[in-house]
């Protein structure tokens, strides 16, 4: 594109922390045999800053539609243009993780088959190219579609939003968990619309899911305007703190209905329970990425007018946005790759120092202290090495993309 798009680059920014964080409070509900709350205080910073972020994922598919959908180019050049900055550093980072944890050799040949799951954040890649490989053949109907067709489809989409619940509440909340070669657990869907043991595609199966989050994207570019602050809180604020509610009440809803006293510790299935708030394709996690956006989109406005445009290439000079939101928006995928490496070892030192629980150095403030030093440490190492890498020339884009 010739010229930057300021609130998308803060947007990344933003929920490559975001992500960092939902990864630095992991550590605080699993552990054990699989799940694991030492005290009721790691059960509510854990719900609290998990929800707070959840919606990290969801913003970057946004971001992506925002930019590329529809489709401008021939499918074969978009193909030639995305795949290969996705996919080349993503098989560069699968086979550093597949050597640095667990078994070489099995987890070489678990990866014909799916991702490795000791680094289970790699997971987004696979759901992004199947994205990517939708997107022109959408684009056609996508260069067409008013405003009421587009939003009758996102209603059909904000449905299926509930349906995790209306599978949980069908079941009367005890769906069957299933186990793969991995030790991975699946919640094994109760049947809705169409759906079968010899069916899994019914009749939402295929406007469900991030979808949605693509045609949200094209939503906001097409068809909402710049708004004012105060119709930017009129609207986000209330979305945002609903979609909050929805995440932080269920997910400790659901820990309380396992156990009113702590330690809590049993199979991961308790965790895959706990988290059915915080899938991506729920409603409260779709509110809070609605309220991120507008956000965004406004902070991002309100950046572009301060700044003198450079007509060359686009970039604010002489300003915190081209000095540091640029360069880290630009390495934020190659921070998300290789983050892990760093956050595990990082989340060590730190709980190390600090102690764990109420009984840490600084009692109930141990927990927020612990996941907010861990989520800026490694995100802030993350970024320099990451930007410094992709300085490399001709080598640095095939690490970092």
């Amino acid at each position: 594109m010739p010229t930057r798009i300021p609130w998308l680059d803060y947007l990344r920014v933003a929920a490559c922390l975001m992500v960092m964080i939902v990864h630095s409070t992991e550590p605080f509900y699993l552990g054990g045999e699989g799940a694991r709350i030492l005290t009721a205080s790691d059960a509510f910073w854990a719900s609290f800053f998990d929800s707070f972020v959840r919606s990290c994922v969801p913003l970057f598919v946004i971001a992506s539609s925002y930019l590329l959908f529809p489709v401008q180019t021939t499918t074969g050049t978009f193909f030639r243009r995305r795949m290969s900055r996705l996919l080349v550093p993503f098989i560069v980072w699968t086979l550093v993780y597949a050597f640095l944890w667990g078994e070489p050799a099995k987890n070489l040949q678990a990866l014909l088959f799916n991702f490795n799951y000791t680094a289970g954040h790699l997971w987004f890649v696979y759901m992004l190219v199947g994205i990517y490989l939708v997107m022109p053949l959408l684009s056609p109907w996508a260069e067409r579609v008013g405003r009421r067709e587009l939003l009758a489809y996102l209603g059909v989409w904000a449905f299926t939003l509930l349906i995790p619940f209306v599978r949980e509440a069908a079941s009367g909340g005890e769906l069957l968990v299933i186990h793969g070669p991995t030790g991975i657990p699946n919640p094994a869907a109760y049947p809705l619309w169409g759906e079968a043991s010899w069916n899994g595609y019914g009749a939402f199966y295929y406007i469900s899911g991030f979808i949605g989050y693509l045609l949200l994207g094209l939503y906001f570019r097409r068809f909402v305007p710049q708004l004012t602050w105060r119709r930017t809180f009129a609207i986000g604020l209330p979305a945002w703190l609903a979609g909050f509610a929805l995440c932080f009440g269920g997910f400790l809803a659901r820990v309380y209905a396992t156990s009113a006293t702590f330690p809590i510790e049993g199979s991961v299935d308790y965790a895959v329970g706990w988290e059915t708030p915080w899938y991506n394709d729920t409603l409260g996690v779709a509110l809070m990425a609605i309220g991120w956006v507008l956000l965004f989109r406004k902070i991002g406005s309100a950046a572009e007018s301060r700044c003198n445009r450079d007509k060359q290439n686009g970039t604010c000079l002489g300003t915190f946005y081209s000095h540091v939101i640029v360069p880290v928006s630009k390495a934020s995928y190659g921070m998300y790759l290789c983050h892990m490496i760093v956050l595990v070892y990082v989340s060590g030192f730190f709980r190390e120092w600090l102690g764990t629980g109420d009984g840490g150095c600084i009692g109930f403030w141990t927990t927020p202290t612990e996941i907010l030093l861990t989520a800026i440490t490694t995100f802030a190492i993350a970024a320099i090495a990451c930007s410094l890498v992709q300085r490399i020339s001709k080598v640095g884009k095939w690490i970092v993309g």
